[in-house]
């Protein structure tokens, strides 16, 4: 209870009661609104499409070659949400992003309306609002990956966990409950649909920790920290520490923690993909499996990400293609 005398409610039970919104809402099988025939801007549907097929082949090749399996409506549709969430990413990390205000948030978020209501302002928007309206994908993760670049206007630093598990879901997890109902169960899965949505959730936090891990240095060479406040305080380090860079044994001891947990997520997110749709599994595996391996790169650079930055090379990342293909059959 907080100083009011009301019940604190903590981050994962928010986040989790939105999970069961939007389990409910595929266990119904509904759609979000009945749009009249929708019509893209200066664009047919089709080259809408096969533009955000395009933009995914650029910038999330592995992925993007996993998606191939699926079949063309889901594929075109999981392209259409990867087009969205990269645009809304570069709001705030982009190049223009000095220039970003939370008053342009609010017209982004105005224009996330208007698609999902069947008015599409470019070609990108309108395959996403077609996609809205094939898939019982609901518009709050949208919504919620947009106040993730709220936080990024305003905050710089975490206080505990639970503020980070929050900010991790706004941009990461967000992505999972997007892509579920487009994915689809398998129609053999034994697992309830909330528990395919929380393992889809499990993977977006996993992911978005493997990101923080990594790119330390570059965050701290902006002024920001995405650590626990008090968990680097009892490691024994202050911001100091982060901006000095220095790779010391409390450092060390303090990642360890970190990459521990993120493997957590990780493993939670495993028991979720083999309840997805036998053709949708690879690109989910793919992802999986390369985010991890960042993990083993930090340890492998000694627990140095303040100046070294973890990656995956190109050779291990086209040897996880048939695992992660072997393991989406099985």
């Amino acid at each position: 209870a907080n100083a009011a005398g009301e019940i604190a409610v903590s981050s994962e039970q928010k986040v989790y009661d939105v999970v069961l919104k939007q389990a409910a809402l595929v266990k119904r099988q509904l759609r979000p609104l009945e749009k009249p025939d929708l019509v893209v801007p200066g664009t047919p549907l089709n080259e809408a499409y096969d533009r955000c097929g395009e933009v995914c082949a650029e910038y999330a090749k592995t992925f993007y070659l996993g998606t191939l399996l699926m079949t063309p409506e889901r594929r075109r549709a999981i392209w259409a949400i990867y087009v969205w969430c990269r645009r809304t990413d570069e709001l705030v990390d982009g190049p223009n992003a000095s220039h970003i205000t939370p008053t342009a948030l609010d017209r982004w978020q105005a224009r996330l309306e208007d698609l999902f209501a069947g008015r599409p302002y470019d070609m990108f928007d309108g395959a996403l609002s077609d996609t809205v309206s094939r898939f019982p994908v609901d518009i709050q993760p949208f919504k919620d990956m947009i106040e993730g670049m709220r936080m990024d206007l305003v905050k710089s630093r975490y206080k505990n966990f639970d503020e980070l598990y929050l900010y991790c879901y706004y941009v990461a997890g967000t992505v999972g409950l997007m892509s579920v109902p487009v994915m689809g169960i398998a129609p053999d899965s034994q697992s309830t649909t909330e528990s395919v949505y929380d393992a889809a959730l499990a993977l977006g936090i996993a992911n978005q920790l493997t990101n923080i891990l990594r790119d330390v240095g570059e965050d701290a060479s902006r002024g920001r920290i995405y650590l626990p406040q008090d968990e680097l305080a009892q490691a024994g380090l202050t911001d100091e520490d982060i901006f000095a860079g220095k790779v010391t044994d409390k450092w060390r001891s303090f990642m360890k923690s970190q990459i521990k947990r993120a493997r957590m997520f990780f493993q939670k997110a495993e028991k979720g993909v083999m309840e997805l749709d036998q053709a949708s599994r690879w690109p989910v595996w793919a992802s999986l499996l390369l985010y991890r391996q960042i993990l083993d790169a930090i340890e492998a650079n000694d627990y140095n990400n303040f100046t070294k930055r973890a990656y995956v090379g190109k050779a291990k990342k086209i040897m996880a293609l048939p695992v992660a293909y072997t393991k989406s059959l099985m």
